[in-house]
């Protein structure tokens, strides 16, 4: 054979070899599944299970914007598939059947236990799951978060309870009936929450827009509180 036909039964056989290995991944490619896809699956089972109007789905939509934008506001780097899995699973314990307060079981770190029934299976990247473990049960304000996305989670849900949202969220608790929670019960847990909770946020980015929170949550109890005969009439 002629050095000049080895050298184009060569380029042939490179040529074939990059085709098949084309195809081999445009078949992969097909067959797999959407990497982001189990983002749909958290949701459409947050939503469809995560009802209540002070913990429900758009507290979990709330705690996921936020916590995106108070890391952005610091450059602070985040893994998006941990926050986002966290931030919507977080309050799985809060609701039935998986609550268990009544046997004293804290329901962040039941929902930190349990998260992976929903993740497994879904296409999340389960090497990924110990982290959103940890955000999920270091989320409230009174815990010590470790690692960029607890962090920021914890903040976005600490600054949740104050501002406008704190007040409607612990006033939509208030038994329509004048069962419990009555109003002046729920007007306790504002002010506990203006005691407590500003002390909690960790990051620079909550720390800075904690106090007008804070301070429009201060004057909204205030103003209840002298229109209602220090709340007597609530």
């Amino acid at each position: 054979m002629r050095k000049s036909q080895r050298s184009f039964h060569s380029r042939s056989a490179a040529a074939l070899l990059c085709l098949a290995a084309g195809a081999a991944a445009a078949a992969a490619a097909a067959t797999a599944p959407d990497s982001q896809a189990w983002r749909t699956t958290v949701t459409q089972f947050a939503s469809g299970h995560f009802h209540h109007p002070a913990w429900g789905y758009s507290h979990c939509v709330r705690d996921y914007e936020l916590a995106k934008s108070l890391a952005e506001e610091d450059h602070a780097i985040i893994d998006d598939d941990v926050l986002f899995a966290a931030a919507y699973l977080h309050d799985m314990a809060a609701f039935a059947p998986w609550d268990r307060e009544k046997e004293g079981i804290d329901h962040q770190d039941e929902a930190a236990r349990i998260v992976d029934t929903v993740l497994a299976g879904s296409g999340f990247p389960m090497r990924k799951i110990d982290a959103v473990r940890g955000a999920i049960r270091t989320h409230m304000f009174d815990r010590k978060p470790a690692g960029a996305e607890a962090v920021y989670l914890h903040d976005a849900d600490a600054l949740d309870w104050l501002g406008a949202i704190g007040a409607a969220r612990i006033l939509a608790l208030i038994d329509p009936n004048g069962g419990d929670p009555d109003g002046p019960k729920v007007m306790k847990m504002l002010s506990d929450n203006l005691a407590q909770v500003p002390a909690g946020v960790v990051s620079a980015a909550a720390k800075r827009r904690m106090p007008a929170l804070r301070d429009e949550l201060a004057r909204f109890v205030d103003a209840l509180r002298r229109e209602t005969a220090d709340l007597r009439t609530l």
